[in-house]
């Protein structure tokens, strides 16, 4: 079957001319799976278009997070530590200019990439001044926003700080050497055990469903039973969660989450 080339409108979306496989971003393989480019933050409250721009980016080989509103992206950023935020302006709370302009002024460097429908120059230049390093106007192809994504991290790729070491209670996640404490004490943890720990802690406090868990540790190559989420999600409690506070919780029916017992 032929791969599609989308354009992405206003609430829908279109399928434009057919594009060979050539012509469409590729995932980069990596030992066990595809090994991600980047993290992405994709702040948008569309849906159609948050969830359409979500998954042509995870299969492009990035690892992505979203946020639907201003307030909630000003805080992933600071929680998440992205390499890079796709930003839609018109968000509900506070526009993506006001996002964009608190990151700057509280000293935050990551590249931003605009994203919207409002093409007037003045936008522009506006989005451009407070900060951002592109602006990719609505409608646009996927695969124009992936090779601008990829066109700004490969410009500000010197600027990257190292992976920070993320921490939750007393929970450290070294992400350069791949090392994992509780409570000081080091815990060996297999690769794919690891991309789940840090999911849970790049994600604390949110529930995600087992859905959620496998497009993102197991990047859509799994195609089995979704029993698996379970089995390691018990490996991953037998290895750091067997002390109190227990912080992995599971919501029968709805997933996990990784939170203080309240």
């Amino acid at each position: 079957m032929a791969a599609q080339s989308f354009w992405v409108m206003m609430g829908h979306m279109a399928t434009g001319t057919s594009a060979g496989p050539s012509d469409l971003a590729q995932p980069r393989a990596g030992a066990g799976g595809r090994q991600s480019e980047a993290r992405l933050l994709v702040v948008e409250d569309d849906p159609n278009i948050l969830e359409l721009l979500s998954a042509s980016l995870r299969y492009a080989g990035f690892e992505v997070s979203t946020a639907t509103r201003g307030q909630e992206a000003t805080t992933a950023v600071q929680r998440r530590r992205p390499d890079l935020v796709v930003l839609d302006v018109m968000l509900p709370d506070m526009d993506g200019f006001e996002v964009a302009r608190r990151m700057r002024s509280g000293g935050d460097r990551t590249p931003v990439v605009f994203l919207t429908a409002r093409d007037g120059t003045e936008d522009k230049v506006r989005g451009l001044t407070l900060g951002g390093d592109d602006y990719v106007t609505k409608p646009f192809s996927l695969e124009e926003v992936i090779a601008r994504i990829r066109a700004v991290l490969r410009r500000t790729g010197g600027e990257f700080e190292p992976p920070p070491r993320l921490t939750f209670a007393d929970i450290e996640l070294d992400e350069e050497t791949h090392e994992v404490y509780r409570g000081g004490k080091l815990i060996k943890l297999s690769p794919t055990e690891f991309k789940l720990l840090r999911y849970f802690m790049t994600n604390a406090g949110r529930v995600l469903s087992k859905a959620q868990i496998l497009d993102h540790v197991w990047n859509y190559d799994f195609r089995g039973d979704d029993s698996i989420v379970e089995s390691y999600v018990s490996y991953l409690r037998r290895k750091v969660d067997t002390s109190e506070p227990r912080l992995i919780h599971t919501l029968r029916g709805v997933g996990y989450v990784l939170r203080m017992p309240s």
